[in-house]
């Protein structure tokens, strides 16, 4: 399932007709890997990684985690670790041994659940004006009859960022950011 919908997209742009269907579709599916760039996997999915590491603690690729499904490795010394053996820090995505043990050195094959169990209002606020604005960038105001202020013709970049988000979703966003050095 989409983070936004067709439905909601059209309702947020104030679009009426289908004929215009496909090509929002194609902006409702750049969403996901926009948001998920700030804040890790909103909807729930199984996802298989291959993490390298070793030491008391290895951590997943995607956050939030909500549960491991397999963990196995490393390559030098297979082991296979049960999930009721393993002890998860989920909203940092921090996979530790139960027992107090470390993991080997070497690379893990593991499969875990990543997301949240209800896509937080804001962070589906967020993708909304996400769309809103790169639906406006791409067509300017007069094509969507939404009120306000032409917030597509920014001015005051944030270094890094282009014009791509604008500074109201990372506001949105900012609560629930991935914590420093995951991405």
């Amino acid at each position: 399932m989409a983070l936004v919908t067709l439905e909601e997209a059209k309702r947020q742009l104030d679009i009426s007709s289908t004929s215009e269907d496909v090509e929002l579709q194609l902006y409702i599916d750049s969403l996901d890997a926009v948001i998920e760039g700030y804040v890790g996997v909103v909807e729930q999915r199984e996802i298989t990684d291959i993490i390298s590491g070793g030491g008391p603690a290895l951590v997943v690729l995607h956050p939030p985690l909500v549960s491991v499904t397999s963990l196995s490795g490393p390559v030098t010394a297979p082991v296979s670790y049960p999930a009721d053996t393993l002890s998860l820090d989920g909203p940092a995505g921090v996979i530790s041994r139960a027992d107090g043990g470390h993991f080997p050195a070497g690379p893990y094959t593991v499969t875990y659940t990543a997301g949240r169990a209800a896509v937080p209002p804001t962070v589906k606020l967020a993708a909304l004006i996400l769309l809103q604005h790169l639906w406006r960038t791409q067509y300017g105001a007069s094509r969507v009859p939404v009120g306000g202020a032409d917030d597509w013709s920014v001015t005051d970049p944030i270094p890094g960022f282009g014009y791509a988000v604008p500074n109201r979703v990372l506001q949105l966003l900012e609560p629930f950011k991935l914590p420093p050095g995951v991405a």
